[in-house]
């Protein structure tokens, strides 16, 4: 058995290097927090030629000019000695290789072996006409192995394991473009890794800079001086080197692609215009979420499987036996009530975990895949960017915007991808406020659907909130909207196979991080009944209630609301059907009780990931807008006919 070899796969969002990864190490994810950072990087094994090799999958990045926090982790990944591994595999899209080269340019720099995995080759060929991108001439050219894949099937992983094993260091420092030479010239000493690090802090990259000058000195004030007399600055000198590497790899490609491609990318123009512009992206975006998050989310997921499981597999075959093993076995009420009670672990724990939000957010993952494997979600991404920066957030927040709506908490864990903590709290604070989870969202609008004045009142006070609390904590909070750029991928037919393994991966993940919190929850419940703290707590929010226009009997569901939101819903629904509640009123605690506090499991979320100072906070805030507003709707409701 020989040493232990690490192999890191590098490279653009979108390229299939998690498919890539699955296909290596029999996983589709295995993933750790990268230290010092909350983003993710999956790790496995193989074993080739009698080698272990550990694989690792980084973020996304389309450059060692590293912006947001993935690109800083996979750059980290790429630069460290040792902690990188000994070989970098920067997968690329076959079908767009001139986008990719200049960060496989910016990757020999560095004086590691390096794997070039052309991915994708099948829609390559589609894209040429049965003909595919020549990778022994660009092998050539580039001085490392080229290696054709297709990540979904496995072909050419074999050959890229072995390639990555075998790849040694490329010519030293080549692809430093000129006249870029020059200035780096005056900076004696530096290696491989160290000119690069040069190059990049020379673009303004801050770590970069300390790092060099400790090595360089003085010679480092030199080399700024002379950077400012030819380009003014270090976002000149960045456009500058990036359009040189981008003239460079439209040089190394020349007869590399087949001709014949042009009709194909200009039909796949025409779509992205389609998608991009606002009159005819926005009713697509209209038509998904009908179709993919109303229709099979609501009602196969919400509904239908929902019901089967809840009433059917846990109601009848699951439940009634365990209530009568305990009573028979169990002589303590106080343990029984946990076992088996109205907040017992069985349940509100593993029931409602498995029997609610299983098939919503599995139903949920599903048409995500789906949307993420064609390529949609880039595109909506650039869509709602412009929209989203007025209120502080950029195109890459719609990921967990969109999220929100099957689980908030899970949203919650994945704003870690947003580039800046005051990115990560706008989006926190508006997911805990303004965006119902599917689970609420269903039982809410079963409660409303008679009366559709009510839905619009509902639907349209929650856009206003959204939009006014996003502006103001926008104004609030120190800082500006980040930029926003991606690389759109290729739009393509999703593989089954590919969107099952995702949807399968991102359930697992979800259970392992969300169930013990149900449980937690489960518990907090349990012991807040046996002391009383429930019904003391229920009589605190009486007063609030009433102030809205609401009847005390209402004060229980917004309590229940916080431990699990559709159960709120749920108990606004059993007060309209005893009459209690007037059209005006149930609207008006519709509204409030998808504006109020988030549930247990979201606001345990928050304190791991935001800390107790923004968790409480958001708390906070949301119980203030809910009934702000709530009071205000009622108001305005109880002044216009046809309400009361």
């Amino acid at each position: 058995m020989g040493d232990l070899r690490r192999v890191a796969l590098v490279g653009a969002p979108n390229v299939g290097k998690s498919a890539l990864f699955g296909k290596l190490t029999g996983l589709y994810a295995v993933v750790s927090n990268y230290p010092g950072t909350s983003v993710e990087v999956a790790r496995g094994g193989l074993n080739a030629a009698g080698q272990d090799v550990e694989v690792l999958d980084t973020p996304g990045m389309y450059s060692l000019l590293a912006v947001t926090e993935e690109e800083q982790v996979a750059r980290r990944v790429a630069l460290a000695p040792g902690a990188g591994g000994e070989t970098l595999v920067h997968v690329v899209d076959a079908t767009h290789l001139e986008r990719a080269l200049p960060l496989t340019l910016q990757l020999l720099s560095l004086g590691k072996p390096v794997v070039v995995a052309c991915n994708l080759m099948d829609e390559a060929r589609r894209a040429g006409g049965g003909r595919e991108p020549d990778l022994v001439l660009l092998a050539e050219r580039l001085g490392v192995p080229v290696v054709g894949t297709v990540a979904t099937t496995g072909e050419g992983v074999e050959s890229l394991v072995a390639a990555a094993l075998e790849a040694r260091a490329p010519a030293d420092g080549w692809s430093f473009p000129e006249p870029f030479r020059s200035v780096l010239a005056g900076l004696p000493g530096l290696d491989n890794g160290a000119r690069l690090a040069a190059e990049l802090a020379l673009c303004g990259d801050e770590a970069c800079e300390a790092r060099v000058r400790r090595v360089a000195g003085a010679r480092w004030d030199e080399a700024l001086a002379a950077r400012d007399r030819a380009w003014g600055g270090a976002d000149n000198f960045a456009v500058a080197v990036a359009t040189a590497r981008r003239r460079m790899a439209q040089a190394l490609l020349d007869g590399v692609i087949p001709a014949g491609r042009q009709v194909e990318r200009e039909r796949s123009r025409r779509l992205d215009r389609a998608l991009l512009s606002p009159w005819t992206g926005i009713p697509i975006v209209a038509l998904i979420v009908y179709f993919g998050f109303y229709k099979f989310v609501g009602g196969l997921g919400a509904g239908t499987a929902v019901d089967w499981l809840d009433h059917v597999l846990f109601g009848r075959w699951i439940v009634p036996p365990l209530e009568a093993a305990a009573h028979a076995l169990i002589p303590w009420d106080a343990v029984r009530d946990l076992l088996i009670g109205r907040y017992s672990l069985v349940n509100l724990g593993v029931r409602y975990a498995v029997a609610i939000v299983l098939p919503i957010v599995t139903s949920f993952f599903l048409v995500f895949a789906l949307l993420e494997d064609s390529g949609y979600l880039p595109r909506l991404a650039l869509l709602m960017d412009r929209g989203l920066k007025r209120i502080g957030l950029s195109g890459r927040a719609v990921i967990p915007l969109v999220l929100g709506f099957g689980c908030n908490t899970m949203a919650t864990l994945v704003t870690r991808t947003l580039e800046t903590r005051r990115e990560r709290v706008i989006a926190t604070l508006l997911l805990a406020l303004a965006i119902p989870c599917s689970a609420q969202l269903g039982v809410v609008l079963g409660i409303l659907s008679a009366r559709p004045g009510a839905v619009a009142v509902w639907a349209l006070v929650l856009v206003g909130v959204f939009l006014a609390v996003g502006r103001i904590a926008a104004a609030l909070l120190p800082g500006t909207a980040p930029r926003f750029y991606l690389e759109l991928p290729r739009l393509r037919l999703p593989r089954p196979a590919n969107v099952l393994r995702k949807t399968g991966a991102r359930v697992r993940w979800y259970f392992a991080e969300i169930l013990p919190l149900f449980l937690l929850a489960s518990v907090l419940l349990w012991a807040g009944d046996r002391t009383g703290l429930l019904r003391a707590a229920t009589r605190a929010l009486e007063p609030l209630v009433r102030l809205i226009g609401l009847p005390a009997a209402a004060a229980p569901a917004f309590l229940y609301g916080f431990f699990r939101r559709d159960f709120g819903a749920a108990g606004l629904y059993e007060l309209a059907h005893r009459g209690l509640l007037t059209p005006a009123a149930l609207t008006t605690a519709a509204v409030t009780i998808t504006l109020f506090v988030p549930c247990l499991a979201q606001f345990l979320v928050m304190l791991r990931e935001r800390g107790p100072r923004v968790a409480l906070g958001v708390l906070a805030v949301a119980t203030t807008v809910a009934f702000g507003v709530g009071g205000l709707v009622d108001w305005l409701l109880r002044t216009v006919g046809g309400w009361a």
